[in-house]
């Protein structure tokens, strides 16, 4: 199971690699799983797609986690 701390590290970790193109990324794997039918996953993708939303606005500091 990936804990709000997994999601809040991974959405760092995108947004440092990628910059504004990682919510398009989360974008993409969502649908491409709600295509597949592979719900669970995609719902993982909309969390992390959430808090890659948070980083780029500045909601977040360094060692904060939040939970949508």
């Amino acid at each position: 199971m990936i804990t709000p701390k997994d999601l809040h590290t991974l959405a760092k970790r995108l947004v440092n690699r990628h910059g504004p193109v990682a919510l398009s990324y989360a974008d993409q794997a969502v649908s491409e799983l709600e295509a597949t039918g592979e719900q669970e996953r995609a719902d993982a993708w909309r969390a992390l797609r959430s808090v890659v939303i948070d980083v780029l606005a500045g909601r977040l500091r360094s060692g904060e986690i939040t939970i949508h």
